[in-house]
């Protein structure tokens, strides 16, 4: 492949032949920009991702995928990165790629992976069988104490549930995600402040009355701010909201009743 990841004919992959790809297609400065986002152990090549996005389609038609990600020892992120890929654009059913998906989450070490992963299982909302069958599938992740398992189903969730249906069971779950490891926590923040741009109404009311811990609630409330949906009076109401939960402690949300009221 070129450094645009043109694919040639017949390409027959093998772990020697995607690393060596990989480091062909790498570029020095992206790679300072991309390590400089990610935490100091990864190993970062620097290749875009719009190219890791056409081997990832590539190695998915390879029946042998699995071989080429199996027994890696200190796998580069771009690597792992491509692994994930994979696994959203495999045609497959619900069963091997829940199963595939359960395998993956583990080697998820930090944000970029994470989150670019769950962007790429659009599978989940082709139909609403799918949609309701993942979110059973997250409520593992959700309760799982584990840092960027707890982020895996908060993104997944921002990314697929924030219809007005959704909303009730979103805020039931996003309220129990108290005191999370830093990677959790901010996904959380993401979750309610993209909740609260498509659901400005209901959203008031839950930060009104949320359980979240205070390190949680003031991302969120930042997230928020940080979008150009959210101008004039409602920028005011938005830092007054912040003001409230911080002087007042009256933990009285109620998902049912903010969602019918």
């Amino acid at each position: 492949m070129d450094r645009n990841g043109d694919e040639r004919e017949n390409v027959r992959w093998t772990q020697r032949s995607l690393r060596a790809e990989l480091v062909k297609l790498a570029e020095p400065d992206y790679q300072k920009f991309s390590a400089h986002l990610l935490p100091p152990d990864e190993h970062v090549l620097g290749v875009r991702l719009p190219v890791l996005r056409k081997i990832a389609r590539s190695l998915a038609a390879d029946k042998d995928w699995q071989d080429i990600f199996s027994e890696r020892e200190e796998p580069y992120f771009e690597e792992v990165m491509l692994h994930g890929m994979v696994i959203g654009y495999l045609r497959c059913g619900l069963g091997d790629r829940f199963s595939y998906i359960r395998d993956f989450i583990p080697l998820i070490h930090n944000w970029s992976v994470c989150d670019s992963f769950c962007a790429g299982l659009r599978f989940t909302a082709e139909n609403s069988q799918n949609k309701e069958r993942v979110w059973h599938f997250l409520q593992t992740y959700f309760h799982s104490g584990e840092e960027y398992a707890v982020r895996f189903a908060c993104v997944m969730l921002l990314n697929y549930y924030t219809e007005t249906d959704d909303l009730e069971r979103d805020l039931m779950e996003l309220d129990q995600l108290s005191d999370q490891p830093y990677y959790a926590s901010m996904a959380v923040a993401w979750a309610v402040s993209k909740l609260y741009v498509r659901h400005p109404r209901q959203m008031k009311e839950y930060l009104a009355h949320s359980r979240l811990d205070d390190d949680t609630y003031a991302r969120a409330i930042r997230k928020i701010l940080e979008s150009r949906q959210i101008q004039g009076e409602e920028r005011k109401t938005v830092r007054a909201l912040h003001r409230s939960k911080i002087r007042c402690k009256c933990n009285t949300f109620s998902p049912g009743r903010l969602i019918s009221s």
